[in-house]
C-alpha cells in the first residue's frame, strides 16, 4: 500500500525527470549541420557524395549534410571566408587561393587522373598531340580546367597556344565537332567522348565515323578535384575534417565497388537520370549480384564486374538510357588509384607551374601548406 502511494505522488515527477533526461541525451546527440559545397548542378558524377549520405555514413558521424551547389569560385570564396566548411574544388583554385592569402587546403584527392583531353577524328590525321600545330580547337573558353589542361597538354608536347588556333565554343563540344566547325575540341572525357562516339555510330556526326582523345593525364600528372577545408577548421577541429574524408571515402569506395548500386542511390539526387522501369530492374539485379560477388571477396575485380555490366546493358538499352550510367563509369576510371584520395607532390607542382605559365599566379607559393594526407583513411597508422 506505501509503495502505491509513493508512486502515484511521485510518478508524474519521475516522468518529467525522464523526459528531460531523455531531451538532454537527444541534445547531446543531435547531428552537427554541415553544407557542402559542390560546383556544377546535381549530377551523377557527385555520386561518392550521395552515397555517403545515402549509406549513412556522414550520419554515423554525427553529421547531417546539407549540398549546396555554385560556381567554383564563390565556393572557394566561402569556405576560405568560413562561411561554409567544406567542399568539392579543384587544385587550381587551390593554388590561385593561397597565392591571394585566402588560407584554403586540400585534404582528399578526389580525381587521380585529370578529367580534361583533346577529341580528334580517328581518320590517321592526328596521330600525336604534335598533330595539333595549326589546327583549329574548340574549347569552352580560356578559363577553367579545360584551358589549363590544353596549356598543360600543349607544353609537354613542346607546343604553345600560338601554334593552334583556338575557338571557344562554350560547352557545345559535340554540336560543334560533328559540325565540322572545329578540327579538334577540348572535352572532359568522361563525357562528351561518349556523346560524339554516339553520334557517329548513328551516322550523325558529319563525316566523322570514330574518334580519338588525347588525353592530358597522359601527358602531364594535374591535380584536378577533391576536398578542401580552411586553415581554421584543420587546426581547431581537425576530428572533423578526419569524419568528413571518412565519410566521403567510403562513399567514394562503394560507388567504384558497384555502381549499379550508386546509381540508383543517386536518383533521388539528380532528376535527369534515366529511370524506366526496365532499367531500374536491371540495375537492381545487377547491384545485387556485385553485392554478392563483394561479400564473397571479389572487391579487387571491380573493374572487370563494370565491362561485364555496361557491356551486358548495352545489348538491352538504347545508348540515351545508359549515357549516365556510361559517364559514371569513365569517371570511376578516373578515381581510382592504389590509394584513394592521396595527393603526389609532383602533381602540385605541375599544376602550379601551368598556372605560372598561363599567368593566374606571379610566383610560386609554398606547396606543402595547400595540400595534405594528413586526414586520409589509415594515415595514422600508416605513419605510426
Amino acid at each position: 500500500m506505501m509503495l502505491r502511494r509513493f508512486f502515484a505522488r511521485f510518478l508524474p515527477l519521475l516522468m518529467t525527470l525522464a523526459l528531460l533526461t531523455g531531451t538532454a541525451i537527444q541534445a547531446q546527440d543531435v547531428p552537427r549541420s554541415i553544407t557542402f559545397f559542390l560546383t556544377f548542378i546535381p549530377n551523377i558524377q557527385f555520386s561518392p557524395v550521395y552515397v555517403a549520405i545515402e549509406k549513412g555514413y556522414f550520419a554515423e558521424a554525427g553529421l547531417d549534410i546539407t549540398l549546396e551547389h555554385g560556381d567554383e569560385p564563390d565556393g572557394v570564396n566561402l569556405i576560405a571566408a568560413g562561411e561554409r566548411l567544406f567542399g568539392m574544388i579543384s587544385g587550381e583554385q587551390v593554388i590561385a587561393a593561397r597565392a591571394n592569402n585566402r588560407p584554403v587546403r586540400f585534404v582528399y584527392e578526389w580525381f587521380q587522373a585529370y578529367p580534361v583531353g583533346v577529341i580528334v577524328s580517328d581518320d590517321g590525321t592526328t596521330e600525336s598531340a604534335a598533330d595539333l600545330r595549326g589546327r583549329k580547337i574548340g574549347i569552352p573558353g580560356p578559363f577553367g580546367a579545360s584551358y589549363s589542361g590544353l596549356i598543360a597538354l600543349l607544353t609537354a608536347n613542346g607546343l604553345t597556344e600560338q601554334d593552334i588556333q583556338l575557338e571557344s565554343i562554350g560547352f557545345n563540344a559535340p554540336q560543334v565537332f560533328c559540325a565540322g566547325a572545329v578540327d579538334a575540341s577540348v572535352v572532359y572525357v568522361n563525357n562528351e567522348p561518349i556523346q560524339i562516339a554516339n553520334l557517329a555510330a548513328q551516322g550523325e556526326c558529319g563525316e566523322v565515323s570514330g574518334i580519338s582523345v588525347l588525353n592530358v593525364a597522359d601527358f602531364a600528372d594535374m591535380v584536378s578535384n577533391g576536398i578542401i577545408t580552411n586553415e581554421d577548421t584543420i587546426a581547431n577541429e581537425p576530428e572533423l575534417v578526419a569524419a568528413v574524408v571518412q565519410a566521403f571515402h567510403h562513399g567514394l569506395r562503394d560507388v567504384i565497388a558497384n555502381p549499379a548500386e550508386a546509381y540508383l542511390l543517386s536518383l533521388d539526387y539528380v532528376e535527369s537520370l534515366p529511370r524506366s522501369e526496365a532499367l531500374m530492374d536491371a540495375l537492381g539485379s545487377a547491384a545485387a549480384v556485385q553485392r554478392e560477388m563483394l561479400e564473397g571477396g571479389a572487391e579487387g575485380e571491380s573493374a572487370a564486374a563494370r565491362a561485364s555490366l555496361l557491356a551486358d546493358l548495352r545489348t538491352r538499352f538504347d545508348p540515351a538510357d545508359l549515357l549516365q550510367l556510361e559517364i559514371l563509369a569513365r569517371s570511376i576510371a578516373l578515381w581510382e588509384a592504389p590509394r584513394l584520395g592521396y595527393s603526389d607532390a609532383e602533381s602540385w607542382q605541375v599544376t602550379q607551374d601551368t598556372l605560372i605559365q598561363m599567368g593566374v599566379i606571379d610566383a610560386p607559393i609554398d606547396l606543402s601548406a595547400a595540400y595534405t594526407n594528413d586526414f586520409l583513411p589509415g594515415e595514422a597508422e600508416a605513419s605510426s
